[in-house]
């Protein structure tokens, strides 16, 4: 199973108004296992980005000016993502970017290149419902360590998004495994039989039995003569 876990930067909130992709990010993971081939991009998106936007990132206008435009990238992209299922947080805001790029050059919209695509946020909200589900909240949640997260970054935040998705779906509550653990379980354990095994009785001894008198005693006065359960020989002369 192959999954990759994507999430991009942008110069605004708005593909349809013009805004543009600046950094793409994916994280693959392999049998929910990190594989360590990941692809990263900075692109230049020949236009400024939002002031609100560069808070958030960064990543500004002369860092983006001799990085590749998305037409550069376009195809290396594609080939990588292609046939994985796509888990984004928010996805459709990457979608949107991604298709609003694939239009630019003439090309089929995002999906038609994915096996399938995942929004995380819906996952997070079915997990936990009416909580904070942005990914710093999951992190902080599910103890994933976002420290070195002090501004947005589509690498960085697409290894958290990894991270978190594996702790959402493989919690100790979890009936998901992998195929390592299904091999494991299918190994064969000898049946052992009982039938023979004659069980020790140990019956106490008088002081013993002296000293269960006494607690009994103790909790029927504790309970004002409440006390349900009662001795063997209480109950034969009940």
């Amino acid at each position: 199973m192959r999954q990759i876990f994507l999430d991009t930067e942008t110069t605004g909130l708005n593909a349809d108004s013009g805004d543009r992709i600046i950094e793409i990010g994916c994280v693959e993971l392999l049998n929910r296992r990190f594989s360590g081939n990941n692809l990263h991009f900075y692109v230049n998106p020949e236009r400024p980005s939002h002031e609100e936007a560069l808070k958030v990132h960064g990543l500004t206008d002369e860092f983006l000016a001799d990085k590749p435009k998305f037409a550069a990238v376009v195809d290396e992209l594609m080939a990588y993502l292609e046939g994985a299922e796509i888990l984004a947080h928010n996805a459709p805001f990457d979608v949107g970017f991604l298709d609003a790029e694939l239009k630019r050059l003439g090309r089929p919209a995002f999906a038609g290149h994915v096996r399938e695509i995942t929004d995380t946020v819906l996952l997070a909200r079915e997990l936990f419902p009416g909580k904070s589900n942005s990914l710093d909240a999951l992190c902080k949640r599910l103890e994933v360590d976002n420290s070195s997260r002090t501004l947005h970054g589509a690498l960085l935040d697409a290894g958290l998004l990894a991270e978190v998705y594996i702790r959402m779906t493989r919690g100790q509550d979890s009936l998901v495994i992998d195929e390592t653990e299904v091999a494991r379980a299918e190994i064969a354990v000898e049946a052992i039989d009982f039938a023979g095994l004659v069980l020790p009785v140990i019956e106490a001894d008088p002081a013993e039995q002296q000293a269960h008198a006494a607690v009994l005693a103790d909790l029927d006065k504790a309970s004002g003569g409440k006390r349900v359960w009662k001795a063997p020989a209480e109950a034969a002369m009940a």
